[in-house]
């Protein structure tokens, strides 16, 4: 796993499975984190192809973490089978998920563009 942090702009890059190993793996990462108010969490998912049970409590306490620090957590390169089961367990209208990094760049905060930098 990749991790990169800029000023507002935190980016997660799981790579293979997000199974028990991988959410661990990624929840670790999370709690590494130290939080700074309307921080942007990005878990971009391009490299993940297999996402189970674990893996899906793993991002909803990522998310509740994100939100209990007063930060925002959303989703992008979502692949097939791993948005099949955001969908299955509805957590897709729980979740923001943008179709590419770059989309996410462009998303707004309190009317400010958020940058990676």
């Amino acid at each position: 796993m990749t991790l990169k942090q800029k000023a507002q702009v935190v980016l997660f890059k799981p790579q293979g499975s997000i199974d028990l190993q991988g959410g661990i793996a990624l929840s670790n990462e999370m709690a590494e984190i130290i939080p700074q108010p309307h921080q942007l969490w990005v878990i971009d998912l391009a490299a993940v192809d297999f996402m189970d049970s674990s893996g899906l409590v793993s991002l909803v306490k990522g998310l509740k973490a994100a939100r209990q620090r007063g930060c925002r957590l959303v989703l992008c390169n979502v692949k097939d089978p791993v948005r099949l089961i955001l969908e299955l367990t509805q957590l897709d209208t729980v979740f923001e998920i943008f179709n590419t990094y770059e989309d996410v760049l462009t998303i707004t905060n309190d009317n400010r563009l958020v940058l990676a930098g």
